[in-house]
This record gives C-alpha cells, structure tokens and sequence, in this order.
C-alpha cells in the first residue's frame, strides 16, 4: 500500500498542474463572471443587441431588438442597488409604426441626460424591403419622465437605410452615423449621415459620404470614432482594395463640405480582414479594432493601426486561434485605466462555442499577451456576446448577450477584473 505522503505528492503535484493549466489558458481565479439581468422576451424585451451606456449615476442604457409591449424592441434602463441587485426598467417599447422597430445601436447619452439611438426598420420615410426604411430618435428625458421622437426618417434613396449603428456628437450639437445599405444607385453600399439641429426645431440629415463599393469601401460599420479635431473614423465591412474591408477617416472641409480618406485596406489572411465593430484611439492617435475573419488563422484578429503624422501602419496584435480563446470577433474594444484592451468574441471558447470575453496585455517590444477571463456555457450566463463592453468607475466590465439566459432571450453581465 502506497504511503499517505505518496498521495500528498500526488495530490499536490495535481494541483499544481491545475493552476498552470488555468494559467496557461488565461483564466484568472480574481475574475468573476455575474449575471446582472435575465431579458424574457417578454414586456421587458429580448437580445439586448447593443453595447451598454453608463450615465454618471452608474446606471446603464440599451436597447433590445425584440420583446416590450409592442414586441418590436426597447429602450431600458438598468439601475444598481446597495444589495448588489440590478432594476431594469423599459423607457420605450417599439410598435413598428412612424417610431421605428428592432433598435441595434443602443443609446448615446447627451450632457443632459437625453437618450438618442437608430432603429433598423420602420419610420415614415418610405418602404425598404418591404418594410421602413429607418430612424433616429431621441428620449428627452424630463421630471423624471421620458418623451419620445423621431429626429429623422430615413427614405431609402441617397439618405440611406437600416442605420443598425449608434450616433455620436460633436461639440455644436450635430449627431453623426451611418447606414449599411442605400446611397448611391446600383450599389446600395451605404452611407455616412450628419444630423443637425435647426433653430425652431427640427433636424436636418445630409449625407457627407457615399460609399461606392470601390477603394473606399462598402457597408457603413457599427460606429463612428469622434476626435478632437473633429475628424471621424470609422470601418467599412467590405470593398477596399483586397475586397475585404476598409477603415477611413472624414474630415471636415472648407463649405460644409467632408474629405474622405483610406488609412487602411485591409487584406485579410495573415492580417487583418472584414472587420465589423468601430474603432477606438489610445492617446497618441493610433487606432484599435477586431475582425471577424482574417489574421493569422483567418478566423479573427485584434488590429491596431498605429498613427504617424497622419500616415496609419496596420500590424495585428493577436490572431484568434479557434480554441478556447474564441474566434469570429464583432465587437467595439475597450482600454480599461492600466492600457490593457478588452473584447469579446462571438463564438469559440469552450466545446459548446458561445464566445468568449478576452483581455490583451500590452507586453515589452511592442507584443500583447492575450487571456480570456470568461467563456459562455449557453446556459444561465448567456452566449454570443456579439457587441462590446462598457467600463463603469470602478473598472467594472459589463456587456450584453444575443442569446442565452434562461428564457434563451440574452443577459447583461458583469465582469469583476
């Protein structure tokens, strides 16, 4: 009979192999995962397709595509409690009609607290696939309640249609965003939209680029990048050069008129390719995104364009590798206040493949360490994390499911790093 010290080596040596093992695959022992919210499907809405949007309470906004009372999507709002618990309370249910249906983009937040997001579908404007063409709405929010508008109805010609991203502001009040479909005749390759406010009320859209499927690219992304000098950065999903995607820059011109600019075609398999989230800037001006295809295994990559003068150099920061690190990344990335970079992926991870939520460290000489501090298991936790994740002040990471929970209609969880 072996001795009992035998057993405690043993045992000892196993554990130490299960702590590397853990290690090895990035999954760190500090990092909890916690579902804040459940969506039914219900009143209280359904895939909840959007980044979240933290006012400076620490409440969080969004929206879901499906579910409310008019089963066509909503606007909600999540309050956090002393006991750790969460509220969510529906600010707007959508009915398909002149208001819109199916919000992708979640919400931006004004100084004031107001609300202001895209619908996919419906509006007045006219009849896009059998359906409306789009809108931009706004919740003004007043004594505690919220009154709803439409900004713009999108007509499904040379405006655009289907806007499925979100709107950013500049500092006179002007909203901008863009459409995946319309624009220029025969192509339908999508557009970059302004809004502006006119005196006595109202908004007036105009289109400062038309995306022509060429060298500029096709298919307007999720979302626009907002600097300083009021230049604009976004991706294009398709065209370019290589067929595989762009990312561009808008200028602002003498006349009211835009400059646009390719600072990256992308190429695909072994860099980067057909990126779908918007992109994100670190201080010195260089630019940071994912791809769902493309990288060194051509199923996903972390980008980042690194800014010269002006002049962008692409280099890929990690390639997915289709185990449990995930793949097909879809989502915007976010720094956190120590310069790591968070995302999620939309499939991969463990055997089911629901996705992942990833972490990139920045090493010496320029390289990144990726670790993965959560894989979905398709059950209470969620699966297809499609969107990107927000940070509250606390460093506290949230993001949102398409799918998964236990209705199988999305979550909202929290990361603690």
């Amino acid at each position: 009979m072996e001795s009992k010290q035998f057993w405690y080596s043993v045992t000892k040596v196993l554990a130490m192999v299960a702590v590397t093992l853990i290690l090895a695959n990035g999954v760190w022992a500090a990092t909890t995962e916690k579902v804040i919210y459940t969506f039914t499907g219900g009143n209280d809405g359904g895939n909840p397709a959007a980044q979240l949007t933290f006012d400076s309470s620490g409440n969080a906004y969004g929206t879901t595509v499906v579910g409310g009372t008019g089963g066509l999507g909503t606007v909600f709002k999540l309050t956090p409690h002393s006991s750790g618990n969460w509220t969510e309370t529906v600010l707007y249910n959508f009915f398909g009609g002149s208001d819109g249906k199916a919000p992708h983009g979640g919400v931006t937040l004004d100084a004031k607290g107001n609300l202001y997001g895209t619908a996919v579908a419906g509006g007045s404007g006219g009849t896009c696939t059998g359906d409306g063409c789009g809108t931009v709405f706004k919740l003004t929010h007043s004594g505690g309640n919220w009154n709803f508008s439409v900004l713009y109805s999108f007509t499904g010609g040379t405006d655009g249609f289907g806007p499925g991203g979100g709107v950013v502001f500049d500092k006179k009040g002007n909203l901008y965003g863009t459409t995946p479909d319309g624009g220029e005749k025969g192509c339908s390759c999508g557009v970059v939209y302004e809004l502006s406010p006119i005196k006595g009320g109202g908004w007036r859209q105009k289109v400062i680029h038309t995306f022509t499927g060429g060298n500029d690219g096709s298919t307007g992304s999720l979302g626009l990048l907002l600097v300083k000098a009021g230049n604009l950065y976004g991706i294009a999903e398709l065209g370019g050069a290589h067929g595989v995607g762009t990312a561009f820059k808008l200028s602002p011109a003498s006349g009211g008129k835009w400059k646009m600019s390719t600072i990256d075609a992308f190429k695909g398999v072994p860099h980067a390719g057909d990126p779908y989230g918007g992109l994100i800037s670190d201080a010195a001006g260089s630019l940071y995104g994912t791809t769902y295809f493309g990288g060194a295994n051509g199923i996903g990559s972390v980008f980042k364009l690194t800014n010269s003068n002006g002049k962008f150099k692409e280099s890929v920061l990690y390639s997915f590798k289709n185990g449990t690190d995930g793949n097909s990344p879809t989502s915007t990335l976010v720094f956190d206040a120590n310069g790591n970079l968070y995302g999620t992926t939309s499939a991969g991870g463990d055997g089911n493949g629901d996705g992942t939520v990833f972490k990139l460290t920045p090493n010496s000489g320029g390289k990144w360490k990726e670790s993965v501090p959560h894989r979905f298991k398709n059950n209470h936790d969620g699966a297809n994390p499609y969107y990107g994740l927000a940070l509250d002040k606390a460093g506290n990471l949230y993001g949102t499911t398409a799918a998964g929970g236990a209705q199988g209609q999305g979550v909202i969880f929290e990361i603690t790093p």
